[in-house]
């Protein structure tokens, strides 16, 4: 299979990441920091990153990576490294089997800050770029909905392998979505999901584990005879996505059922798998650009399960612009059969505005 070893070290560093995140997860002081764009920050996305970066520097060293996070925050604060830092050696130690498997390990706070600092690139479409996030959808991290880690590689901008960890997504493919998902989450037993795909190769999921890779099942999108039952998600925070613009769709289009919010890529996850239909990220400014990272996997895990992304113009999402998606706007993401009917409403409900 093409980019095998590219696969595996991704699911890897994505389940040891999620262990950290998990441990920080049930913690009562999350380490909540405020970053000049004003999005929560946690030792969670700190710790996550250097977990994820050690191992891909590891296994791929010529490799560019674009990476949400910078550590001059921890640099500033002393106190705040050494909790990272703290937690970041407990998991290499917890995790031996991952850390055998992965090679190589993050040997001190000092070598941990310069890790993290690895994610500087500018990206592009030449050679090969990880795009990580390593908590995505942080305000439901700290309010105890889904969030998701997430991974993937682009090779001369285009995405050929995907990642994405969900810790709180019941294991089960069939689960159907509940309307309060993005809620009251936990990690229970039964819950834990790792997506993969490989351009070309369909997409799977497993469950999560702490050492070697669970067997993978492969998932499809849910054929849809009638879009009127369709279940539509979107996120959580109005301010990154349009709810009275995506009820104007849902109502044209003949959809009753409450949409799910939930925040971060276990969006894309839960579709591509047929937990639900439809996933519309609406435009909300038409300054704001999308970061690449919070879309990469996912745009392939649900193409690679039978799905059509494009944005809400009908342009196929650009990986190798920079670190955003410069030349999109919105996400519209849906079975191939009904992707159409989707964005020809879509475009008449913006176009109105």
């Amino acid at each position: 299979m093409a980019y095998e070893k590219e696969l595996q070290i991704a699911l890897l560093a994505v389940q040891r990441a999620t262990i950290l995140t998990k441990q920080v997860f049930h913690s009562h002081a999350k380490g909540t920091l405020s970053k000049s764009d004003a999005s929560p920050v946690t030792i969670g996305d700190f710790g996550a990153q250097a977990l994820l970066i050690s191992a891909l520097a590891h296994a791929f060293p010529s490799d560019a990576i674009v990476a949400e996070e910078e550590s001059s925050d921890l640099r500033d604060n002393a106190e705040l490294r050494r909790t990272v830092w703290d937690l970041v050696k407990d998991v290499q130690l917890d995790s031996k089997e991952a850390e055998n498997l992965l090679g190589g390990a993050v040997k001190s706070d000092a070598a941990m800050l310069d890790i993290i600092d690895k994610g500087n690139s500018s990206g592009g479409n030449k050679g090969r770029i990880w795009a990580l996030d390593p908590i995505d959808g942080t305000k439901g991290f700290l309010r105890g909905g889904q969030y998701a880690v997430c991974l993937a590689l682009m090779v001369d901008g285009d995405v050929k392998v995907g990642v994405l960890g969900c810790p709180n997504l019941p294991v089960d493919d069939a689960a159907p979505l509940s309307v309060n998902i993005g809620a009251n989450a936990s990690d229970e037993e039964g819950k834990g999901v790792l997506f993969g795909a490989v351009l070309g190769e369909g997409a799977t999921s497993r469950p999560m584990t702490r050492g070697e890779l669970q067997k993978e099942t492969k998932i499809q999108m849910k054929q849809i005879e009638d879009l009127k039952a369709a279940t539509f998600c979107e996120s959580v925070e109005a301010g990154h996505s349009s709810h009275g613009d995506q009820a104007e769709i849902a109502s044209q289009l003949g959809i009753t059922k409450a949409s799910v919010r939930m925040d971060s890529q276990a969006k894309y996850a839960s579709i591509a798998r047929g937990a639900g239909d439809i996933y519309l990220r609406l435009p909300v400014r038409k300054d704001y650009q999308e970061k690449i990272w919070d879309h990469a996997a996912g745009d392939l895990i649900v193409r690679e399960a039978g799905g059509e992304v494009t944005d809400a113009e009908g342009k196929r999402l650009d990986f190798g612009k920079g670190r955003t998606l410069a030349e999109n706007k919105g996400v519209v993401a849906a079975p191939k059969q009904v992707h159409g009917k989707v964005l020809e409403v879509v475009k008449s409900v913006l176009g109105k505005k």
